[in-house]
């Protein structure tokens, strides 16, 4: 067999060819937008100070300057006789920030004299317009880009640089200058005359300053007093996935993120706190700039990820909050000159690991096995065979993720603007598996006048995913996925026949080989996805605003297929075709009212609201078989001699919410916050249409208490306590309704249409609702180098919605109801610190959490249902039961095998004589014997992140992990049973033999069944080494003559290594959403090693 082989030359070539349009794309946004003037660069000193001040005056101070430098002061009287102290401690700092820091607030200026520094008063204001500039720096005086200087009353006002300069021209004498950056104290200064104003900001203790997204607003990290995770932007764009959501797994506590499939182009299973429906969706809900239910943007366009948690957080948001809720804030442009930045990646992807299976030879004497045992023909002769086919090497190759972002930012006091063009394109580990990713976002902000600002946000994305069937179907020749037949197939035959054709397996079902359905069939996927919002907002009065927006998003999405008579699936019929279509549209108008208002030492902030959504869905499909020719695929239906009949439906859901939020601060110690919303949706029941969700939340600023004034090395400490209720509607469209089907019915000779009821209405339907208590502690120690948050919640989910089973005499099998209650408690702990903080900086970040499930009421108080590939295992595999979690795998116990190498399971149940079951074993297994054997939920989810800088070096570490999950492994199953249907793991070699009975591998036979037991079940407990990267950045004298900000070289590697004891491809899998079907693998695609090259360029 002859292996292709990638052309480096070629590859080289086109990603320079990429890169070149990039730069032409950079230059002409560049020409398109606005020139602003760039700012000058001011001087510093260079002698370096480290000194604590503790109620002392400006004399004490320059006293202590002078005793460890060498400079002298010449100082005016009136200095001499000011008698106010200063408290704070400066490491490493210039003399030059320290003077900045006491004398320029204070009513003096100084300059340097060769070594001498003469101070002076501030000179009287002088009436003629001035210019100003100077320098923004940190307390250690290093420089801060991008603060925002505003002219106190105007909009008038500019950013620093990247060396932290500043320049301003034409300003009143008696101008204040305002001075603002996220993590960093605001500085309000009065210019005074003066043509040079140099300004030190001190960060904010722990960020408490720093601005979070809540629902519909901003507030304080400090007046939070609900549970708020953040990821900042730079976590999310160290991973090179198109979907952001498997950015953040493992960064915020109490969020659970799984593979579904790790195909490219498959999205991510999140859970937040885990799920609390059993029946209706469990995701969160995601809000993108305002707009609920949008899509996902790209990492490197997000500004900040808000996880709103509790229901103090999410009840803002109603019936859809109690999944929580997922705020995404895209980046938006500055007042400044024109930033572009350009972010490029290319990654190289293997396969982490394969299984080891057994080659031809061994396949040939694992045959013969069988055969023997059960007393047949022998159908090999080993010796005629030696590896013979390593399906898993025919299917796997190296794969490779290149992605590209260019950005263009800047803006005027009148308009702001941010725009982006992203790229994303990956080959995946098996062949003909490839996803593609293009989008754009234009953010534009416009300050109308000091009352009126307006906005737009449009976002455009199209994904192209070119898929081959890596999943299991339903089983069977026609349904088999290409991971899985790679494992089945039996090594003794190649991919082709002698004629040309495509192999197919000789036993068992007769199966494509995985070449063929992998190279064959055709499963290509467009998504266009558009997404526009507006907004104004009015300051009606001082502290009263109205804020109105409007937003909508598009989706259509084609998908088709195609298995082609080269197939085994197409051959009964030359050729199967489908195309299928599907448009959504979204629209929703947001208009609320908020109020602040501040008198003495009490605060309060009010908003109201009210919220409408339009959900429009529209489907087609066809489907046509019998081709003379397979060259047009699914392009050309009408060519099929059986043309299949034609489906088509329209789906729409409307909702009205009345929202409102109260917050009150008194003295920024006691903190209260009342929320309520009130929600109608038409999916729900005709009776009961409208749900109120309430919450209330307080929290008490220990430290601001006059006790704990003395307590130097505590910064901050908070309790938070909340309770409230959010609802769940995710059940789909109309549920409630009674409805009919259409069917064929024959009459006389002729076959009419007709219809028959198929669901019976339920007026009653109503919401799931979940209460939630929560209560947190948030600490700060040692000036907020160490931070720890810890959280414990209850939520209880009820009026769950469920197929209630209907009587055979009422004409139908089930209708959806409100049965039964659902439980998830648990904590969360995150701890962040810095370690060090000098020339060489170290900081680390924890977080761990854990949550229980369990049913606590349930119709009938149990449910038997199967989960698991329909070809596998004929009986059910999970239960939904009191007092268990949701999803429990159920089966029979495995109790080893008996004295002739058969497989049994132990005896724990009997019936007694009324027929009901006893908990007592009774000589024989049967059904009653089976129980839970498996629970698909972590018992811990926890994350380390270190990150380190040295110079111009960072690296950061980022280790993953879960801890206390079980999986079926169905693959396993498959290929351990022993039944001679298929190709088995080497494993089986171990197997019961008269002379080998020491093993838990039963006796191969034809006999041998998929029997779901314990032994199946295995610890999906792993950590993973998901990220590691090294970067440099160019100095900045060495860039800065060409007009280069920032030059930063990268390689990082994701997931280089994974400690497990799953003997699976991957167990960060589950091939299904579904709550209910958790945990289950099955010929899913495997986790892949990556290594990244990469730079971010600014300029």
């Amino acid at each position: 067999m002859k292996k292709k082989s990638v052309n480096s030359g070629l590859l080289a070539r086109s990603y320079l060819k990429k890169l070149c349009l990039m730069m032409r794309m950079i230059v002409f946004l560049v020409l398109v937008s606005t020139f602003l003037a760039n700012a000058t660069t001011g001087h510093s000193q260079s002698t370096r100070l480290s000194i604590k001040i503790e109620n002392e005056t400006l004399t004490d101070i320059l006293e202590k300057i002078e005793s460890q430098s060498n400079v002298g002061f010449l100082v005016p009287s009136e200095l001499t006789r000011d008698q106010r102290v200063f408290n704070f401690s400066v490491q490493d700092a210039s003399v030059e920030s320290i003077l900045d820091r006491v004398l320029l607030p204070n009513g003096y200026n100084y300059e340097f004299v060769g070594k001498n520094v003469v101070i002076t008063s501030t000179p009287k204001v002088q009436d003629q317009p001035t210019d100003v500039r100077g320098k923004v720096t940190g307390v250690a005086g290093d420089p801060i880009p991008g603060v925002s200087i505003m002219i106190e009353g105007t909009t008038t006002g500019t950013i620093s640089d990247y060396d932290g300069n500043y320049q301003l021209h034409d300003l009143p004498a008696n101008a204040v200058l305002k001075f603002s950056f996220v993590g960093f104290k605001t500085v309000a200064l009065s210019i005074e005359g003066r043509s040079e104003l140099n300004v030190v900001l001190e960060e904010e203790s722990i960020g408490l300053e720093e601005v979070v997204a809540i629902g519909y607003g901003t507030m304080k990290k400090s007046d939070l007093t609900g549970s708020v995770t953040s990821v900042s932007s730079d976590e999310l764009a160290a991973f090179p996935v198109a979907d952001a959501v498997q950015a953040i797994q493992g960064r915020a506590s109490g969020v659970q993120v799984t593979s579904i499939n790790g195909e490219p182009g498959t999205e991510s299973r999140i859970r937040v706190r885990g799920g609390t429906s059993i029946n209706a969706g469990s995701d969160p809900l995601i809000v993108v700039d305002g707009f609920p239910g949008a899509s996902m943007p790209f990492a490197e366009d997000i500004q900040s990820i808000e996880i709103l948690k509790d229901a103090s957080a999410t009840a803002i948001y109603g019936s859809r909050g109690a999944n929580g809720v997922i705020l995404i804030t895209t980046k938006k442009g500055n007042v400044g000159d024109i930033s572009v930045e350009v972010n490029s990646s290319y990654s190289f992807d293997k396969v982490g690991n394969t299984l080891d299976v057994l080659n031809a030879k061994e396949f040939a004497e694992y045959m013969n096995q069988v055969a023997a045992n059960d007393g047949t023909t022998p159908m090999y002769d080993p010796s005629e065979y030696g590896e013979g086919t390593n399906w898993q090497d025919v299917i796997f190759r190296d794969g490779s993720i290149q992605k590209h972002q260019v950005s263009v930012s800047g803006g005027t006091k009148g308009i702001r603007f941010y725009n982006s063009i992203n790229y994303f394109d990956q080959n995946g580990v098996v062949i003909n598996s490839k996803f593609k990713q293009y989008s754009g976002l234009s953010n534009i902000d416009y300050t109308i006048n000091d009352k009126l600002k307006a906005g737009t946000s449009i976002t455009y994305k199209r994904s192209i995913q070119d898929g081959v069937k890596t999943q299991e179907g339903s089983g069977g020749a026609s349904n088999t996925g290409v991971i899985s037949a790679a494992l089945i197939m039996e090594p003794t035959v190649g991919i082709y026949n002698e004629d040309g054709s495509y192999t197919i397996s000789n036993i068992g079902d007769p199966n494509d080989n995985p070449y063929a359905i992998a190279t064959e069939y055709t499963d290509e996927k467009v998504y266009d996805r558009f997404q526009g919002n507006g907004y104004i907002d009015w300051e009606i009065l001082k502290g009263l605003t109205f804020k109105t927006t409007i937003g909508v998003e598009i989706n259509n999405k084609r998908e088709g297929t195609y298995s082609p008579s080269t197939l085994v699936a197409g051959s009964a019929y030359d050729g199967v075709a489908s195309i299928s279509s599907y448009k959504q549209t979204n629209i929703i108008s947001e208009n609320y009212i908020n109020y602040q208002k501040e008198i003495d030492d009490h605060k309060f902030s009010v908003l109201g609201g009210y919220s409408y959504q339009k959900y429009r869905s529209e489907y087609m499909q066809a489907n046509s078989r019998g081709f003379n020719t397979d060259t047009y695929l699914y392009w050309n239906l009408s060519t099929g001699s059986e043309y299949r009949p034609a489906y088509s439906a329209l789906t729409e859901w409307e909702m009205l919410s009345y929202y409102g939020r109260v917050n009150y601060n008194y003295k920024n110690k006691y903190l209260l916050t009342f929320t309520g919303r009130y929600d109608g949706s038409s999916r729900l029941g005709a009776n009961n249409k409208w749900g109120f969700f309430p919450s209330g939340a307080f929290a008490w600023n220990v430290k601001q208490e006059p006790f704990l004034e003395g307590a130097e090395a505590l910064s901050n400490l908070k309790f938070r306590a909340s309770v409230g209720v959010t609802g769940n509607t995710d059940i789909g469209v109309y549920k409630t309704l009674a409805l009919f089907s259409s069917v064929n019915s024959i009459v006389g000779d002729e076959t009419v249409n007709a219809v028959i009821p198929s669901s019976v209405e339920n007026a009653e339907l109503g919401w799931e609702s979940t209460r939630q208590t929560d209560i947190g502690i948030d600490v700060g120690l040692f000036e907020s180098k160490v931070n720890l948050t810890l959280d414990y919640y209850y939520m209880k989910t009820s009026d769950l919605l469920y197929n209630l089973p209907l009587p055979y005499y009422s004409g139908y099998s089930s209708a959806i109801s409100n049965i039964g209650s659902n439980m998830n408690k648990g904590f969360e702990a995150s701890l962040s610190t810095i370690n060090v903080d000098r020339k060489l900086f170290w900081s680390t970040d924890f977080n761990i959490s854990s949550n229980k499930t369990e049913i606590e009421e349930l119709y009938g108080g149990e449910v038997k249902y199967a989960a698991r590939p329909t070809h596998l295992v004929g009986d059910e595999t999970a239960i939904l039961q009191e007092g268990a979690p949701v999803g429990s795998f159920y089966g029979y116990v495995f109790d080893g095998l008996d004295s002739e190498g058969a497989v049994q399971y132990k005896d724990i149940a009997g019936v007694d004589e009324d027929g009901n079951v006893v908990m007592e074993p009774d000589g024989t297994v049967n059904s009653t014997d089976r129980k839970i054997i498996g629970n698909p939920h972590p018992d811990f989810i926890c994350g380390l992140n270190n990150t380190l800088s040295y110079g111009n070096f960072d690296l950061n570490i980022f280790i993953q992990g879960v801890f206390g999950n079980d999986i079926i492994n169905f693959t396993r199953m498959e290929l351990e049973t022993g039944s001679g249907r298929n190709n088995q793991l080497t494993t089986i070699k171990n197997a019961w033999t008269s002379s080998n009975t020491d093993t838990d591998i039963p006796k191969v036979s034809g006999s041998n069944n998929y029997t779901m037991s314990s032994r199946w079940v295995e610890d999906g407990t792993y950590v993973r080494l998901k990220t590691i990267s090294l970067g440099y950045s160019l100095p900045k004298r060495w860039i800065s003559k060409y007009g280069v900000d920032k030059f930063r070289f990268y390689v990082s590697a994701q997931n280089l290594f994974t400690i497990t004891d799953y003997s699976g491809y991957n167990p960060d899998v589950s091939y299904n959403n579904s709550n209910t079907k958790l945990g289950l693998d099955y010929g899913s695609y495997p986790n892949a090693k990556s290594v990244t090259l990469g730079f971010n360029l600014n300029f």
